[in-house]
């Protein structure tokens, strides 16, 4: 019970934190959608690394070393913090400066400028939704796994609460519903103001709490030494279908899952809250030391959860189980799983709110011959992202209710379906040529591929291309030969668009 007061603690201060940050809010759609571009160097680092450190990283990337082995470090987090580095500076300064200059606050505003078409986001908005979605489910999920891996009854423990539930453990439905609301207050109350005070404070904790819970789990076992050691060997060196190490094709095409963020909705809407284009410096130097920071404690202490828990245990509830196991501490342990559900939030708050400003900015006012105020404006933004809540939750408790949740490998396929749209933002920037012809083929070929490997996965499973290579690899391929096809095969772009762009 004390593990549980102390979350609820840090979830209270939260709260207070973000509706403080409310008292800065400047009541326009502007402020609340994108802080009307005053985010700092700092405060741009740690909202935006904490939201591409979600669930996955923490919880997801645990139970993949624990299933899979050490090769998990190799396939993403390596590769990411140089990839993730360079869309920032060749993507993300580009559209800040883009965004600012024309008052775009969505990717599809400015798709929709860049390639003279008001139709194109309506074709572009559901997709993106679609994709965001399994992110979100990763969130709430992996929130709810945790809590009751932590919180269930161990030997001679009963658990947390005995009466209410079989295993003792606070039931994953509780857990998911109190996440949502708290996200959805503080997003409700300050907008991307809220949610970049919350994710610095968050992204603090979870990097702090990662490393505490690392060096408590090896000095439990023994050092770094004695924990590998008491590790299966077989996940220090078998990663992928019995290979020892990663197949050279599937690590190679791996690399193209980290291009995702150059396609998140909620990145581009970070990306726009910072104060000038030196802002971007510290993200672009920083960022790839951060992803160390925390996958390696994370991939680590999933190797030497072999050595601790059964075969079969669950991969989402490894790393609660493992401290909750070897750390005895229950204040401790409290502050652990708050860091854990600190790194979920910071990208469940962004991902909401790029929704609600998606639909009120591209659906809604979009064409729109009615002048709505500020108040109306975010009242709506509101009004969707609650709708958008409700939906993820009822999604989730479905989740929940199988047997197994595999977070790392449906972040993956969310990941996959971003990376392989990336054609049509590096094309859109730097390609004069590119035209609304090869945009749609671009859109329409990625998604069609996209809804085609994922069904042949079983909506979520693991799944290689024949030569072991990974299906966003060749989602990419198709969606770049598809861009610059149908570009080629239409005629250019205005003049005047070019030289808005270009010129």
């Amino acid at each position: 019970m004390t593990t549980v007061i102390v979350i609820a603690i840090y979830l209270g201060l939260l709260l207070g934190l973000a509706l403080f940050s409310k008292t800065l809010f400047r009541g326009t759609s502007k402020d609340y959608f994108v802080a009307s571009h005053s985010i700092g160097p700092f405060m741009l680092l740690m909202s935006v690394f904490g939201t591409t450190m979600t669930a996955f990283a923490l919880v997801g990337s645990t139970g993949k070393a624990f299933s899979t082995g050490i090769g998990t470090y190799g396939l993403m987090a390596s590769s990411s913090g140089l990839i993730h580095a360079a869309c920032f500076l060749l993507i993300g300064i580009k559209l800040w400066a883009i965004g600012k200059r024309y008052g775009y606050v969505t990717q599809i505003q400015y798709f929709r400028a860049r390639f003279e078409s008001s139709k194109f986001g309506y074709l572009l908005f559901p997709i993106l939704v679609l994709l965001v979605v399994p992110y979100l489910l990763i969130g709430v999920v992996g929130a709810a796994k945790t809590i009751e891996g932590v919180t269930k009854a161990k030997g001679p423990n009963p658990g947390v609460f005995p009466e209410w539930t079989a295993n003792g453990a606070i039931p994953p439905w509780f857990t998911g519903l109190v996440i949502c609301i708290v996200v959805l207050t503080y997003i409700f109350a300050g907008g991307s103001r809220a949610a970049a005070w919350a994710n610095t404070f968050q992204t603090i904790v979870f990097m702090v709490m990662g490393v505490l819970a690392f060096y408590l789990i090896s000095d439990k076992l023994g050092g770094v030494g004695a924990a590998i050691e008491q590790a299966k060997d077989t996940h220090k060196v078998r990663t992928v279908d019995g290979h020892v190490g990663v197949p050279p094709m599937t690590f190679l095409t791996y690399m193209f899952i980290p291009l995702s963020v150059g396609m998140f909705p909620h990145l581009f809407q970070h990306w726009l809250t910072a104060k000038s284009a030196k802002s971007f410096k510290l993200t672009v130097v920083a960022h790839p030391v951060c992803i160390a920071i925390v996958w390696v404690p994370c991939v680590l202490i999933g190797i030497w959860a072999t050595g601790q828990l059964p075969a079969g245990t669950n991969p989402a509830i490894v790393l609660s189980v493992t401290v909750s196991k070897l750390i005895s501490d229950p204040i401790i342990v409290g502050l652990v799983m708050a860091g854990i559900l600190a790194a979920i939030m910071s990208s469940l708050d962004s991902q909401f709110l790029c929704l609600g400003t998606m639909f009120t900015n591209d659906i809604v006012l979009h064409n729109s011959k009615k002048k709505f105020t500020d108040r109306q404006i975010i009242l709506m933004a509101r009004g969707f992202i609650v709708l958008i809540v409700l939906l993820i939750y009822l999604i989730a408790l479905y989740e929940l209710s199988k047997e197994k949740q595999y977070i790392f490998s449906l972040a993956v396929w969310s990941f996959s379906g971003f990376a392989a749209l990336t054609p049509l933002v590096i094309a859109a920037l730097y390609w004069k040529r590119a035209t609304l012809t090869g945009a749609y083929a671009c859109v329409i070929s990625v998604f069609v591929s996209w809804i085609t490997f994922f069904a042949m996965s079983g909506f979520g499973g693991e799944y290689l291309l024949p030569g072991k290579i990974v299906p966003a690899a060749a989602m990419w391929f198709i969606g770049a030969t598809a861009m610059i096809v149908g570009s080629l095969l239409s005629p250019p772009p205005s003049e005047k668009t070019l030289n808005k762009f270009f010129g």
